[in-house]
């Protein structure tokens, strides 16, 4: 009988090098997220919420290096909710979480079904499945004592959900990196709000992490999204400072300068004879470019 080698490329110098910049730059922008925004505190519970997916393991993966590296105590517990959807390989998160050695919660809630009753043959799913899961995942948080719930939203899923809301809801909001549930309960945390999905691509793929794939329901992700998606992903073809600086605008809001009489009192506005700090024009055309006129 013939013996077959399975040939295992070697990592060249320029990979382990680029591998370790990656790896540290996760790290810096996960760190950088969570201090800029206070989302771990000293004796915080974290709730991991699993799905299986790139961007959750790389979450947990992330959390447990900074633990060991941290200046202050915190708990990690990883919780996956199983919803039963045909075909979902139930035992590869607790095989997984079993060999790292740290605790974790198989949740099993059949949503499908619910899903599948309610939303109409050929219509996309997502929106309630994710509306269901939100509840189960908050509901957990409390069983298990969980101060905080680590989401796995990165960049991208920052900037599209701002996108949608803007082009089709007409409402400047998006996903924040730290926020207080409707029912005033739990807060929710997204530590890789800094990182832009390619690098969790080169991460996850790095780590080999054992991917579970999301359309086991057969549903399709909302086509609005994967339109933004594609947007964004052609601005970073072409110039990445573009959907850079779109997300460092989220944070540096003027109100002032919008139009949302709630956040501003435009009616009351009157000349003060102090200068405005802000200056006095409605835009600077240095931003706009030499083409404004």
């Amino acid at each position: 009988m013939e013996s077959t080698l399975t040939f295992i490329p070697r990592q060249t110098e320029k990979e382990r090098v680029d591998l370790n910049k990656l790896s540290k730059r996760v790290m810096r922008e996960a760190g950088r997220a969570i201090g800029d925004y206070n989302m771990i505190e000293q004796g915080d519970r974290v709730m991991v919420c699993l799905s299986g997916g790139k961007d959750s393991y790389t979450m947990l993966d992330i959390l447990m290096t900074l633990k060991s590296r941290a200046p202050i105590d915190f708990e990690i517990i990883a919780v996956n909710l199983d919803q039963k959807q045909p075909g979902f390989p139930a035992d590869v998160l607790p095989d997984y979480l079993s060999k790292l050695n740290i605790p974790f919660h198989i949740e099993t809630e059949d949503t499908y079904s619910i899903v599948k009753r309610l939303i109409p043959e050929g219509k996309t799913t997502c929106s309630l499945c994710s509306r269901l899961r939100r509840g189960v995942l908050y509901r957990v948080a409390g069983e298990l004592g969980a101060t905080k719930i680590a989401l796995g939203h990165h960049r991208d899923d920052i900037l599209a959900t701002f996108f949608l809301n803007l082009f089709y809801g007409a409402k400047m909001k998006t996903m924040p990196p730290k926020l207080v549930s409707d029912d005033g309960r739990n807060t929710v945390i997204r530590p890789l709000a800094y990182i832009p999905e390619s690098d969790l691509i080169a991460y996850s793929e790095w780590k080999k992490f054992p991917i579970i794939p999301c359309n086991l329901c057969g549903s399709q992700e909302n086509l609005k999204r994967q339109e933004i998606g594609r947007m964004l992903a052609e601005w970073d073809k072409k110039d990445p400072r573009r959907a850079w600086n779109t997300f460092k605008a989220l944070a540096n809001i003027a109100p002032s300068h919008l139009m949302d009489r709630n956040l501003f009192d435009f009616a009351g506005l009157k000349p003060t004879g102090v200068p405005n700090v802000d200056g006095d024009r409605a835009f600077d055309p240095v931003d706009l470019g030499d083409d404004c006129g």
